[in-house]
């Protein structure tokens, strides 16, 4: 499984377990909503500076 399916699993999964949006984790990530959902979609791989905003931001609800 490559970094950008597994972000988009992590994600996906964290949005379950929270019953959260993509507004809300865009809102909470400091991203737009466009590219939460293109990650999460794999419609394109994040940058690095992406994953980390999106992974601190589930981090921190954990």
């Amino acid at each position: 499984m490559d970094e950008s399916n597994n972000l988009s699993m992590e994600i996906i999964n964290f949005e379950k377990e929270f019953d959260l949006i993509d507004n809300q984790v865009a809102f909470g990530s400091q991203l737009s909503v466009e590219r939460v959902h293109d990650i999460k979609s794999q419609a394109s791989q994040a940058t690095e500076e992406e994953a980390g905003l999106l992974r601190k931001f589930m981090d921190s609800q954990r």
